[in-house]
C-alpha cells in the first residue's frame, strides 16, 4: 500500500512539473519590440547664424589733458558721471596767464604807437626830400624803421593771441558728451610741467562699437552672396550678445578692414549697437552673431534626437524590418526652434528615433510610431 501511494505521488509531481512543456497547445508568443517615436527629417532652406567673439569699444574716447603749466585749482565734476560737450571739468590757476595777457596787450598798444610814429616820420621825410631839405638816406632809414615798427606790431598781436589762447587753456571743458572717469590728478598739483598731463578720460557710451574677426571662408561666401563689396555695410544686421547675462542688442555692421590678415586668415569687422542704458561698457568681451551662408534644402532633425558618445554625434535610424542602426552624423547650425541641420549621415525620408532612445538597441527591432500614432 505504501509503495503504490509513493508511486502515485511521484507521477502527480511529474505531471505538475512537465505539464507546461508537453501539455500546452503551442509555444509562448515572443515579447513585443519596444515602442519608440520616430520622425522623418524636414527639408528646408536654413540661414546659418555665425557667432564670433568680439570686444566693445567707445565710438569716441578723449583724454582730458592740461595743455599749459600751472597749479590745478578746481575740479568741477563728480567722478563717473555723465558730462556734456562744453561742460567745464577743470580750472588751472589763471592769475599768471591773465598777467601775461595784460602784458601782451600793453606791448601791442606800444607797438601800435611806435608804428604810428614811424609812419609819421616817414611821411614827413618823404615831403622834405622833395625840397632837398633832407637826404635820400634819411628817407631810406625812416622807411626801414616804419617796416620794423609794422613787424613789431604783428609780433605783438601774435603774442597777445598766444597769451589769450593759453589763458583759455586754463579752463578745460569736455569736447564730447559721455561718461567721465575719476580725476587722475588732485587739485593743488602742478600740471603740464613736462608735457601734457592727462587729467581724466571721457568716453561716449551710446552707441557702442564691437570689433570682431571672421574667417576668410565665411567672408568670401558673404561677398559672393552680396555680389561683392559695394560700400558701407549698414544693411548687414548683427546681434550683440552679453555672455554673462544673455542680454541681446540688435545692431548692424558699419565697416570692415580692407585686407585679410594672411597670418590668421581673418578679417576685422566692426558693428555698431545702441546702448542708451549703458548696459555695455567699453572693453567687454561679447558675442556677435551675423547671418552666414544659406543652406539650400537642408536636412533638419529635432535636436533632442541627437546622441553623443566617444565617436561623436549620432542618430538612431530605423531601417528595414524596423531594426535600429547607430549612425554617426555631421551636424550644422542649430535653429531657435529646437532643430539642428544634419550635413552628412542622413538621407531624406529616413526614419530616426525622436523619443525612446533608452529603449532602442542597435541591431534589434523596435515598434516605430509617429507622434500622431502614439497611444
Amino acid at each position: 500500500m505504501i509503495g503504490s501511494h509513493t508511486i502515485g505521488f511521484r507521477w502527480t509531481l511529474c505531471l505538475l512539473l512537465f505539464a507546461p512543456l508537453g501539455c500546452g497547445s503551442g509555444e509562448a508568443p515572443p515579447p513585443q519590440p519596444p515602442e519608440v517615436i520616430v520622425a522623418t527629417p524636414e527639408v528646408r532652406d536654413v540661414t546659418d547664424l555665425a557667432e564670433f567673439n568680439g570686444t566693445t569699444e567707445a565710438i569716441m574716447s578723449v583724454d582730458i589733458v592740461a595743455r599749459v603749466q600751472g597749479f590745478l585749482e578746481e575740479i568741477r565734476f563728480e567722478p563717473s558721471s555723465y558730462v556734456k560737450k562744453g561742460q567745464v571739468l577743470f580750472v588751472i590757476e589763471q592769475a599768471p596767464f591773465v598777467a601775461r595777457r595784460d602784458r601782451a596787450q600793453a606791448n601791442l598798444q606800444s607797438a601800435e604807437a611806435a608804428l604810428r610814429r614811424a609812419e609819421s616820420d616817414l611821411e614827413r621825410l618823404e615831403q622834405a626830400v622833395r625840397t632837398n631839405a633832407v637826404s635820400q638816406q634819411e628817407v631810406t632809414r625812416a622807411r626801414a624803421e616804419s617796416d620794423q615798427a609794422e613787424a613789431a606790431l604783428l609780433g605783438a598781436r601774435a603774442e597777445l593771441q598766444n597769451a589769450e589762447i593759453e589763458l583759455g587753456y586754463t579752463t578745460i571743458a569736455s569736447p564730447i558728451d559721455g561718461l567721465v572717469s575719476r580725476h587722475l590728478v588732485d587739485a593743488g598739483n602742478l600740471v603740464g610741467r613736462s608735457g601734457s598731463t592727462v587729467l581724466a578720460t571721457v568716453r561716449t557710451m551710446d552707441p557702442i562699437y564691437t570689433y570682431f574677426e571672421i574667417n576668410e571662408r565665411l567672408f568670401a561666401r558673404m561677398l559672393d552672396t552680396r555680389g561683392g563689396h559695394s560700400g558701407p555695410q549698414g544693411d548687414v544686421e548683427a546681434t550683440l550678445i552679453l555672455r554673462e547675462t544673455g542680454h541681446e542688442i540688435e545692431g548692424h555692421l558699419d565697416s570692415l578692414d580692407n585686407t585679410v590678415d594672411t597670418a590668421t586668415g581673418t578679417i576685422m569687422l566692426r558693428g555698431v549697437f545702441p546702448n542708451p542704458d549703458s548696459r555695455i561698457f567699453p572693453g567687454f568681451f561679447v558675442g556677435v552673431q551675423i547671418e552666414g551662408e544659406v543652406l539650400d534644402d537642408a536636412i533638419v532633425v529635432k535636436e533632442r534626437a541627437v546622441g553623443t558618445d566617444l565617436g561623436g554625434k549620432y542618430l538612431y535610424i530605423v531601417g528595414e524590418d524596423d531594426v535600429v542602426e547607430h549612425r554617426y552624423v555631421e551636424l550644422g547650425p542649430e535653429g531657435e526652434d529646437g532643430t539642428i541641420v544634419v550635413l552628412e549621415g542622413l538621407e531624406r525620408g529616413e526614419r530616426y528615433v525622436v523619443e525612446g532612445l533608452l529603449r532602442a538597441r542597435p541591431g534589434l527591432p523596435v515598434t516605430p510610431k509617429t507622434a500622431d500614432e502614439r497611444t
